[in-house]
């Protein structure tokens, strides 16, 4: 049984979706949360996770460590996002199992569907056809972990689950150009064009696709809510089941900075996906759903982005 004293290990406990678990759980009392920085231990290097998960020795492991970018870092650097994204959940996953943890929590990406699966994605889309190319790399690696997790929980009857995230936004977030989401680089663009006389923001796409953002509170809530509940299946989407246009997003935000000058579309830069909007249907039905609202996220991510501009999250490949 998992209780507030047990040993809860967070791998990528630094980045955005890992401090907001960490924050959470310390909020509701758990009091042996561990992590370790990349400096500390080399989650590619199996030897270096294996020693230190033996140290530690813990009941539970938190898997939100990934090489992770947008559209321009999946496509300039495809193998580093399926080799690294692999060889850090495939060294969890595996020494988890044999060091006998009692849970673990896999979390992947919307972009492990099929680029032209029906819409809402559901759970049972997994592996049907093709996938998105500009992000096929990290959907691979993730899909890869998904299926370890469903393997060990059906061969040895562990409780190792995945959960699915939509596009994930919020405090923390990584706000470099050359490696960010959208809804991040969104902020900084429109940010800095408002401090240059409100400058025209140029955006990739023609701002059609839809997407669905959640903000990253909630996603480390359905994590506390898997770590306090057994579930009854391997995989689980986890959004707010409402999208919007990219053109809509970028209003939004443009609306929140305050920016009042033009936005032009480059439509020689790719869309990505048409559409990706989750159905959440499965974890509405055991108890859990989002709480924090689209408009009222940015604002929460805007202004940390303004409390940490001279110094928040930069990534090199």
């Amino acid at each position: 049984m998992i209780d507030k004293n047990s040993i809860i290990y967070i791998a990528g406990h630094k980045g955005m979706v890992g401090s907001a678990i960490w924050r959470i759980l310390s909020q509701k009392g758990y009091n042996n949360l561990v992590g370790a920085s990349s400096s500390e231990v080399n989650l590619t290097e199996q030897q270096e996770i294996r020693a230190y998960l033996h140290t530690i020795k813990p009941d539970v492991i938190i898997d939100a460590a990934a090489k992770v970018g947008g559209i321009q870092a999946n496509n300039n650097f495809p193998y580093q996002f399926l080799m690294e994204n692999m060889q850090i959940q495939n060294n969890l996953i595996h020494e988890a199992h044999l060091l006998g943890v009692s849970k673990f929590i896999f979390l992947g990406s919307s972009c492990v569907y099929p680029k032209m699966a029906p819409q809402p994605l559901k759970e049972d889309y997994l592996l049907t056809s093709p996938l998105e190319p500009t992000n096929e790399w990290y959907a691979l690696a993730k899909i890869s972990g998904i299926k370890a997790c469903e393997a060990i929980r059906k061969q040895f009857n562990k409780d190792f689950v995945s959960l699915m995230p939509t596009n994930l936004y919020g405090t923390h977030d990584n706000f470099d150009l050359n490696s960010s989401h959208v809804l991040p680089a969104m902020i900084r663009k429109f940010h800095e064009a408002k401090q240059n006389n409100n400058a025209v923001v140029v955006l990739w796409g023609t701002g059609t696709p839809m997407r669905e953002f959640l903000f990253v509170d909630d996603m480390a809530s359905a994590v506390v809510f898997a770590l306090e509940n057994q579930l009854p299946d391997y995989l689980y989407n986890v959004g707010t089941g409402e999208d919007l246009t990219i053109k809509e997003l970028a209003l939004i935000i443009q609306k929140i900075i305050g920016h009042t000058g033009d936005i032009l579309w480059d439509d020689t830069k790719p869309n990505g996906t048409p559409r990706k909007l989750m159905d959440v249907s499965k974890m509405h039905q055991i108890g859990w759903k989002h709480q924090v609202s689209l408009e009222k996220g940015i604002h929460k991510t805007y202004n940390w982005f303004l409390e940490n501009s001279e110094n928040f999250k930069q990534v090199r490949y």
